[in-house]
């Protein structure tokens, strides 16, 4: 079999947005700040009095992202997503944690599996690019 063949095609009819609505945005994003409060890598980069404010800012990007309104946009301007986390020391372990909690987050908001695909393929290239810090 060739290697592209092994290659899983993913499409979902209309934008993510327009499948999963504001509520499947709110719903992803309560729950993965709900396992980042506790977690003890990502947990320390959020002040606990930050933790909503975070979890807003990640909804309207991810609403905007995948088809919604572009509040994100209008409030922040452009994401410049590496610049806004250069602040914060993100490295592969991080990287994999963040994966981690937002896979098991994706899980518990219950997607459909091309939209959940669709997602964890997008988190994982940004995540990897997110990557500022070499290993301790």
């Amino acid at each position: 079999m060739p290697a592209h063949a092994a290659l899983r095609i993913v499409r979902v009819a209309g934008s993510i947005y327009e499948i999963v609505g504001e509520a499947g945005f709110d719903r992803l994003t309560k729950a993965f700040y709900d396992r980042v409060a506790d977690d003890e890598i990502l947990g320390p980069m959020y002040p606990d009095d930050q933790l909503e404010q975070a979890r807003t800012r990640l909804r309207d990007f991810l609403v905007g992202r995948f088809g919604g309104p572009q509040r994100y946009i209008e409030q922040r301007g452009h994401p410049r997503l590496r610049m806004r986390h250069m602040p914060f020391p993100i490295d592969g372990r991080a990287r994999d944690r963040w994966m981690e909690l937002m896979t098991q987050a994706l899980a518990e908001a219950e997607f459909p599996p091309a939209v959940a695909d669709l997602m964890l393929r997008y988190f994982a290239d940004t995540a990897t690019f997110m990557i500022n810090r070499a290993e301790a």
